[in-house]
């Protein structure tokens, strides 16, 4: 190869790998497969609802010409819980979604609900994780990949080792979006958005959930999950709930990334005491009427008292309860570069996954909107 076609070849190269950083891209995870047959009632099995369900969302995915997907699997095979982290690690992607079909011996039970990776004491959780987890079994030398884990143990379950507030606020944000676009499109009841220990997502590094989208156990439901047109109906409903994180997430990066040459605005120095008080913007030139904005910090299963020593010295946190859980805001602005410098702040105190919400009369409307 001469030196010029090593030149071309690494223009190439660096070419596509920056147009490939513009795209939103999400790894599908269908549950089981193979050997594993996952919760199988009445004829539904659940490995191949997971997975006809995953294609039918990749193939409405794949026509939204900024999102790129990765699959986990395509077809009935076996892959390993660690191989799964590994393949959404790899692949760089901005979100991991695992599909799975729930089971009960009380065959009454139905419904949907997603997880975000958690510790729980919670029983009805404990239960889902365990059965999701028995999986590993079926790897050779289990033990030893997983550090001594064992799933049929409630300690194994609570006690795996996880970065909790790591990526949890979008987690459970895109958790949130998929059990309200499953009440608009399924007639299935709605569970909410719950947090357990579940071994597939335990290495990812990027926000993930995992969605039970009904129960096989119950024979109307089951059915609804193994026919095309319920499947149809699932997938609609959580293409839908990832196009709307993708709308609110990752535009929001390409959104809020200065240009190299641009001059900061409305900024606030560093050694200014009022910094954290995030006081509203009088600034007509950065003030958007009607709109105001704040930073989510960081969300938890436990409430917290609103004081700087429980925010690494941060002042102005608001707190607000959804699904059970908590979710925490830094400041309150109408100014959007205030926002931004609020959100440095933010990153600056190791708040790495905090974010901009846009409010518009009280209710929160997407950034992009927000800022036009």
């Amino acid at each position: 190869m001469t030196k010029f076609t090593q030149f071309l070849f690494i223009l190439l190269f660096t070419i596509t790998a920056q147009s490939q950083t513009k795209k939103f891209k999400v790894v599908l995870d269908a549950g089981h497969g193979g050997k594993d047959y996952g919760a199988t009632y009445h004829g539904n099995i659940e490995k191949k609802i997971s997975l006809n369900t995953v294609l039918k969302v990749g193939e409405i995915l794949a026509k939204e010409s900024n999102i790129e997907v990765v699959y986990t699997r395509k077809t009935d095979v076996f892959v390993e819980l660690n191989e799964r982290a590994n393949i959404a690690n790899r692949s760089k992607g901005h979100l991991f979604v695992s599909m799975h079909c729930n089971a009960n011996d009380n065959q009454a039970a139905a419904g949907n609900e997603t997880y975000v990776m958690g510790v729980t004491r919670n029983a009805a959780n404990l239960e889902v994780a365990k059965k999701e987890n028995a999986v590993v079994t079926l790897e050779s030398d289990y033990k030893i990949k997983y550090d001594g884990f064992d799933p049929k143990s409630p300690e194994s379950v609570m006690g795996i080792s996880i970065m909790q507030e790591e990526n949890i606020q979008q987690s459970i944000d895109i958790a949130g979006k998929v059990q309200q676009a499953f009440t608009k499109f399924t007639p299935s009841k709605n569970r909410g958005v719950k947090q357990a220990g579940f071994l597939v997502l335990r290495k990812i590094i990027m926000p993930r959930v995992l969605i039970e989208m009904g129960f096989v156990s119950n024979k109307t439901e089951g059915a609804f999950l193994n026919s095309a047109d319920g499947q149809d109906k699932l997938a609609e409903a959580i293409s839908k709930a990832i196009l709307g994180y993708r709308d609110d997430f990752f535009k929001l990066e390409t959104i809020t990334t200065p240009k190299k040459d641009e001059p900061k605005k409305d900024t606030v120095k560093k050694d200014d005491p009022k910094k954290t008080d995030a006081k509203p913007s009088t600034d007509n030139k950065t003030a958007i009427e009607g709109v105001s904005f704040k930073v989510q910090i960081s969300a938890s299963g436990k409430k917290l008292e609103t004081l700087p020593k429980n925010f690494k010295g941060l002042k102005n946190i608001s707190i607000e309860k959804e699904n059970a859980i908590y979710k925490y805001f830094y400041g309150l602005t109408t100014s959007y570069a205030t926002a931004k410098q609020l959100l440095a702040d933010a990153n600056a105190k190791g708040y790495s996954s905090s974010f901009i919400v846009a409010i518009k009369n009280g209710k929160k409307i997407k950034l992009s909107e927000a800022i036009k």
